[in-house]
């Protein structure tokens, strides 16, 4: 019996929830990550013990009381977990841990290319908000809750179900979403067809219904689940809206068709057409689970989003800074269009740091494309995250097939010092990685330069 969980790679968005999940039921809980971030220094404020050094003495030495998770983002050859698969500890990724702890609840699914966090992170908001309540496992900061982790005694679970190295088949969901299928992380995959089998896959998982975005291969040769299907503004699907307005301050308001009626009068709680279609994917499950119309709209309106996804940090008339954690080409190509939606005829300026060796080499030109519609790019070094280089593959295969009409490539560290003189009207930060010292020292110029918000 385990009174200990150690975690290798603890600072990381999924695995720092399941670390809190222990923690907040009493194991003593520990663990390792290669970089201090905001995120760590909240584990240690809520008692987790973290360290910054790879090394065997910080893990723990009751080997029959200590279970260690890790991410896969963690090199195979990294000290302490070569240490404890081979002194015989049970070893597991995160994966596993989250389908263990889903085991005996039932389980709400968001799985998806992209839109996954906002659309997951808000059926769980949804739960809570109405005080039926769920113990979510989010992959991002609930701007609502400031956390990623919500606990209830409800056993019912909503889970971000992640792609990555076939994360998500670890989960058998009573309901799932599937948000969208563009082919990723073909480091893993190694080609779009069997990307979508993985997906297909799945959906074969799932127990009672999955609600896919409309258009998806997702039929009923891949699932014994009922199907259903959800749109921005198809009148084909089971959901959809109707009736879209956009205010003047980017808000959207909507009527929600589903197969009980018309919900009248919803406001998308976070701005962008994206978000109305987010919005529709999470109403869909909650509605699916039993979540009464009237307590879906108005959750759906008091949401105020994910930390680092389309992140308002500075906004006055004429001058404005989001960042979104993009690092998708259709990701970053929805919050360009986004930003245009929401401020029509203004000068945008993106500053842009491609995520992965292997992403930037399968995606550079489709990168390039998008980021060519841009008034200006700033295109910064690739973030390697788990990945060594790769040879020929930096930035500037992107940089070399832009043609909008102002580029350059600069340091990340420099940031701040190459925007300081110019007069911005809106700019966002693309991209995923450790933003987290460039966002604070952005905002701050902004407001040295424009005043406070």
């Amino acid at each position: 019996m385990y009174d200990k969980v150690y975690f290798i790679g603890i600072g990381g968005i999924g695995i720092s929830g399941i670390a809190r999940y222990y923690n907040q039921k009493g194991y003593k809980v520990s663990g390792y990550d290669k970089v201090e971030s905001i995120l760590t220094r909240e584990l240690q404020s809520e008692g987790i013990e973290v360290h910054y050094e790879d090394n065997i003495d910080f893990v723990p030495k009751d080997v029959e009381g200590t279970l260690v998770i890790y991410t896969p983002a963690v090199p195979a050859d990294m000290g302490e977990l070569v240490y404890v698969k081979t002194h015989g500890y049970r070893v597991i990724k995160r994966s596993k841990a989250l389908g263990e702890i889903a085991e005996g609840q039932q389980c709400l699914a968001v799985a998806g290319s992209h839109g996954k966090t906002t659309t997951s992170t808000l059926v769980a908001h949804i739960l809570t908000d109405c005080g039926v309540g769920c113990s979510g496992f989010l992959g991002g900061i609930s701007k609502n809750y400031n956390t990623n982790l919500l606990v209830s005694d409800n056993p019912v679970l909503v889970a971000e179900a992640d792609e990555f190295d076939h994360s998500f088949l670890q989960l058998f969901p009573s309901i799932a979403v599937i948000t969208s299928m563009d082919p990723d992380h073909l480091d893993i995959y190694g080609d779009a067809e069997h990307y979508y089998q993985a997906f297909q896959e799945f959906a074969s998982q799932v127990s009672d219904t999955v609600i896919t975005k409309i258009g998806l291969d997702i039929t009923s040769e891949h699932t014994k689940a009922k199907i259903l299907r959800y749109s921005l503004d198809d009148s084909r699907a089971d959901f959809y809206a109707k009736n879209i307005t956009i205010d003047q301050c980017g808000y959207s308001h909507f009527d929600l068709v589903y197969p009980g009626g018309v919900i009248e009068g919803c406001t998308a709680g976070i701005p962008g057409k994206v978000n109305i279609e987010n919005s529709i994917g999470a109403a869909a499950a909650a509605l699916t689970y039993g979540i009464a119309p009237e307590a879906v709209a108005k959750a759906v309106a008091n949401y105020k989003g994910v930390v680092r996804r389309f992140d308002i940090h500075y906004n006055i008339p004429g001058h404005t800074y989001i960042d979104d954690f993009g690092h998708h080409p259709e990701e970053v190509a929805t919050s360009i269009r986004t930003l245009r939606e929401i401020f029509p005829g203004r000068r945008l300026t993106i500053v842009f740091r491609p995520h992965l060796f292997t992403r930037t080499r399968d995606f550079y030109k489709e990168f390039a494309k998008v980021l060519s519609t841009v008034d200006e790019l700033v295109l910064l070094e690739i973030y390697p995250a788990r990945e060594e280089p790769i040879e020929g593959v930096t930035s500037k295969l992107i940089y070399d097939l832009v043609d909008g009409p102002k580029k350059r490539m600069i340091m990340e560290a420099d940031t701040v010092k190459e925007l300081e003189g110019e007069d911005i009207d809106v700019v966002a930060t693309v991209g995923c990685g450790n933003f987290d010292k460039t966002i604070a020292a952005l905002t701050q110029m902004m407001e040295r330069k424009y005043g406070k918000n």
